[in-house]
């Protein structure tokens, strides 16, 4: 029992730390609203999960299979990014310390960390629960109620995927070079291995073994897949029942409905799906030993002169040195020192490879070079505003009249000046080329990325946001995307930061003298 209360007494504490934050109920507010456009009428166009471009009508059933399904391959992502960091924090405030001295075990701090997380995942189930029966009863396909129709979608298949998630966040928190922005940008990646691709390899359209089989991917897709697929070929057999969709899908010719009432699994899938939770919990266990080596290393870290050794770069001194002839200048100047001498070696030679990618490779090769080189330097446009925050530095750096705005502008020069040198071998091909439209979408566009980064970061009062919308837009910049993707439609490229470079300032002009109030 004493071991019960005080498994209960972390989760509750952490949860306690957690809703205690404006930004946890801003989260829960914006996935709430989000949840409710999962939903579209038929009239809007669009739909979120298909058949053959068809879907369930709004009844308990496939409200409660449409939030499982999303729940477990969208949340697994952004609920990742919004649990973790809990145990860096007992290390960095040294709370720690004064676990490790209670009669508490590893294996249970790290599973009440874990439940925390999972009790999180189901506060954010129970609102999109609540959400999806307010558009059940608002769209007004079906009124009828069936509470475990519509629970029993995301027990099967959100919990399970979470539960991995929720490994995954106390694994980066443990390890010191995932703590921060690399591991963030990393878990992107990672999540669409273990979370989306794995499903291909599940999928009972192209594997006949999988029609069969109990097991499944963490998310579950290829279960609803075989099972509403091998419903729709009995009830509709004019459907495509092997063209799943997932995500936003644009209806041109109309949308179709089907009635699915009832989902029932078998109870051996239900076992591969528990496996998944259960995978998680023992992951979470495994990690126990790394405990104290990850608490000393943040300690040494904490206590270190800086966080990255870096490089001296005595040739950056003669490079700035007609930038310290002003005071403006010189802040500029002290801004980029403190920035690039904080890069490793790996970050340079890394650098070095885009650079030589942007200069020989063919057009597509130099885009997505740019690409990687403005993802290369996430951490600086979505860190820079809140460095006073990390290191607690606030009231001396701003203590001096008009520092606020000073600092804003020199950290916006060194961050627009950041982004245009990753990616000078493209604009300067572009130049040489005669394409001046090229060169200019590239222009604007790392300007967009410096500016966004500098105010997303500032108006959250967190790098995450910013990190996970440039990981994701780089991800669909490299698949052809003109978001990120300057040299592929410059004109469209232009006109969509066209609006989103000023909105950018405008969120930044605005948020910059908020955050030096809460300062």
């Amino acid at each position: 029992m004493d071991a019960l209360r005080r498994f209960a007494a972390i989760v509750t504490a952490d949860f306690r730390e957690r809703s205690r934050s404006t930004r946890f109920w801003v989260v829960l507010g914006a996935m709430g609203i989000a949840t409710w456009w999962l939903f579209p009428p038929a009239e809007a166009g669009y739909l979120t999960v298909g058949f053959g471009g068809a879907r369930g009508l709004y009844n308990s059933a496939w409200v409660g299979m449409v939030l499982g399904l999303l729940y477990a391959s969208m949340v697994s992502l952004a609920g990742f990014y919004i649990v973790r960091g809990t145990l860096s924090r007992d290390f960095e405030t040294r709370v720690w310390q004064l676990l490790v001295a209670t009669p508490m075990t590893r294996p249970g701090y790290l599973l009440a960390k874990w439940s925390s997380h999972m009790l999180v995942f189901a506060l954010l189930l129970a609102l999109g629960l609540c959400v999806g029966l307010a558009a059940q009863w608002q769209r007004g396909e079906s009124t009828a109620i069936d509470a475990w129709q519509l629970v029993l979608p995301s027990l099967v298949f959100a919990m399970p995927a979470l539960g991995v998630a929720a490994f995954f966040a106390i694994l980066f928190d443990l390890l010191p070079w995932l703590r921060r922005s690399g591991g963030n940008v990393l878990y992107f990646f990672l999540w669409i291995f273990v979370f989306i691709s794995l499903a291909e390899r599940f999928d009972p359209v192209d594997h006949a073994w999988a029609a069969n089989t109990w097991l499944s991917e963490p998310t579950g897709l290829s279960l609803a897949m075989r099972d509403i697929g091998a419903w729709l070929k009995v009830a509709e057999p004019g459907l495509d029942a092997g063209e799943f969709s997932i995500g936003v899908s644009v209806m041109e010719g109309g949308i179709r409905t089907f009635a699915w009432e009832s989902w029932s699994p078998r109870a051996w899938d239900l076992l591969g799906r528990a496996l998944w939770l259960l995978a998680g919990m023992a992951g979470v266990v495994a990690l126990s030993p790394l405990l104290d080596w990850a608490a000393a290393r943040s300690e040494a870290r904490t206590g270190a002169a800086g966080e990255r050794a870096g490089l001296r770069l005595r040739w950056l001194d003669a490079l700035l040195r007609p930038l310290e002839g002003f005071a403006a200048g010189r802040l500029v100047a002290a801004e980029a020192k403190l920035v690039l001498r904080q890069r490793r070696l790996t970050w340079w030679l890394a650098l070095a490879v885009l650079w030589g990618v942007q200069v020989f490779a063919p057009a597509k090769g130099q885009a997505i070079a740019v690409i990687l080189a403005w993802l290369l330097c996430v951490d600086v446009f979505a860190r820079g505003a809140l460095r006073e925050r990390d290191t607690g530095t606030a009231a001396l750096v701003f203590s001096a009249a008009g520092a606020g705005r000073r600092v804003l502008l020199a950290r916006l020069a060194m961050s627009l000046g950041l982004a245009w040198a990753v990616a000078l071998p493209a604009l300067l091909k572009s130049f040489a080329g005669g394409d001046a439209l090229a060169a200019a979408a590239l222009l604007v566009v790392g300007a967009s990325v410096a500016v966004s980064g500098l105010a997303l970061a500032t108006a959250c009062r967190n790098p995450r946001p910013f990190e996970l919308a440039l990981v994701f837009l780089a991800y669909i910049g490299v698949q052809g995307d003109p978001i990120l993707n300057a040299t592929l439609d410059p004109a469209l490229s232009l006109a969509r930061h066209g609006w989103l470079l000023p909105a950018a300032a405008l969120v930044l002009a605005v948020a910059w003298p908020l955050s030096l109030r809460r300062r």
